[in-house]
């Protein structure tokens, strides 16, 4: 889920990725990094540490980020370990200079090409998977760097977007089944920027151009006024994450041709259509922030008004990318609160975008009838998550996924709601367009990358 960018070309690159990693920080903020370089530098600066976009990257750290090409990261963790050490971008110095790298995504084959290496007598530095292309690139034979990135690839398994910055060029890379999203875009000041959502476009003042393809290498040099595009695998079926319009991306970027706003007010519609139980309701209420488009569409549809009837503390971060239970459990309490007056003896629909855990699902519901509420029909514009997804999403084992463990009368008993209901899989698919096999791994087990 982390966000990545790459800037090309602009004298202001590092600020300009930076502002690009402000735009994304729902991605994940347990740490953020940037590593510039080019004009005549030669060299290759980076600045990283834990925390937010806005407290890492100041006047002091733009002075160290010099030159006309940066990449930036926002982590959030799902191999390695919350520390600064495990923050990107990586840098490292091989044969053939100095490179930095960023990633996002998950390699399933991690361990394997990783124990291999050790046995070959690699030493690694992290817990990251994506320090195994640090380490595959450095023990090609190969005499130029994108070549040693060509032959390595294949031996990587799983879903990745990797940017790797050399001291002179910009290397874009997309799996083959382009699973996670990443746009291309031509800043208006000069350049190019290419990041994991187009949410930071307008920020940054760039016009978006198109995604890079699925098993797409784009490379940006001095040699060539626009990028250069190498198809490095064109024979795997496009499988993009349904769930980055379910919960991942913010509502104003376009992810592969679709408005993650739109997709979400559809979740919602298509939810109260086969809903018609409850249309004597008082009200739907979202939960915030995520809930909100999936609430205005099942509200427009089932013709139940929709109200506030949660009001969110917007400083406070996302729980579900929290690093424990114990941080996501006391940050539901500081980040909702429930608008005793507005609810108080009414019954409720209350539309949430997932249910992962379901600890979330159970503090709001107690919220709401402690408040007041006469009943609380949750609603869930999302299939039931019954499957760990290795893509991107941390969710390792079932044992951690309530609708993995419990039957759906159970979840509901669980949570203490009065009804429970989820988005159909068929739904889902309907509501995102047809043409299109998203991966939908969380839902229906489908490991088509193993």
């Amino acid at each position: 889920m982390c966000a990545i960018v790459g800037i090309y070309g602009n004298e202001d690159a590092s600020k300009l990725a930076s502002a690009a990693l402000f735009a994304m920080q729902h991605r994940g903020h347990e740490a953020t990094g940037i590593s510039s370089g080019g004009d005549d530098s030669k060299k290759i600066f980076t600045v990283k540490n834990r925390g937010y976009v806005r407290d890492v990257f100041d006047e002091n750290a733009f002075s160290v980020l010099k030159g006309n090409m940066a990449i930036g990261h926002n982590r959030y963790s799902t191999a390695g370990s919350d520390s600064t050490f495990d923050a990107q971008p990586i840098h490292a110095k091989y044969k053939l200079g100095e490179i930095s790298i960023v990633h996002n995504g998950n390699l399933v084959n991690k361990n394997e090409v990783r124990q291999r290496l050790i046995d070959e007598g690699s030493i690694f530095q992290t817990g990251m998977d994506t320090e195994n292309l640090i380490h595959l690139i450095a023990k090609s034979s190969a005499n130029r760097l994108r070549d040693r990135i060509i032959k390595s690839l294949p031996k990587l398994k799983g879903a990745y977007n990797f940017i790797i910055q050399s001291r002179s060029k910009l290397f874009v890379m997309r799996d083959a089944h382009g699973i996670r999203p990443l746009s291309l875009g031509k800043l208006r000041s000069g350049g190019y920027i290419v990041a994991s959502e187009t949410c930071c476009f307008d920020l940054v003042d760039a016009e978006f151009i198109r995604d890079v393809k699925p098993g797409e290498m784009l490379i940006f040099s001095k040699d060539n006024n626009e990028p250069e595009s190498i198809m490095l695998d064109n024979t795997k079926e496009f499988r993009p994450c349904a769930f980055e319009y379910i919960y991942f991306a913010r509502p104003d970027s376009d992810i592969n041709g679709i408005n993650v706003y739109s997709a979400r007010e559809n979740m919602g519609a298509l939810l109260a259509k086969n809903d018609a139980a409850l249309l004597n309701a008082d009200m739907v209420i979202p939960v915030p922030d995520s809930g909100v488009p999936a609430a205005l569409g099942y509200a427009k549809e089932s013709g139940i008004p929709f109200e506030l009837g949660i009001i969110r503390n917007h400083y406070v971060g996302r729980t579900f990318i929290e690093p424990t239970q114990a941080m996501r459990n006391m940050k539901v309490k500081m980040k909702l609160s429930p608008m005793r007056s507005l609810i108080e003896g009414k019954s409720l629909v209350v539309i949430d975008d997932s249910v992962v855990r379901g600890t979330t699902s159970k503090r709001i519901v107690k919220m709401l009838k402690d408040a007041g509420a006469a009943e609380v029909h949750f609603r869930v514009a999302s299939p039931m998550i019954q499957h760990p997804c290795f893509y991107g999403i941390d969710t390792p084992t079932k044992e951690e996924l309530i609708n993995a463990m419990m039957t759906k009368d159970e979840v509901q008993e669980f949570i203490e709601a009065d009804s429970l209901e989820y988005l159909s899989i068929d739904n889902l698919k309907e509501s995102l367009g047809r043409d299109t096999n998203y991966s939908m791994v969380s839902f229906d087990g489908d490991y088509f990358v193993v």
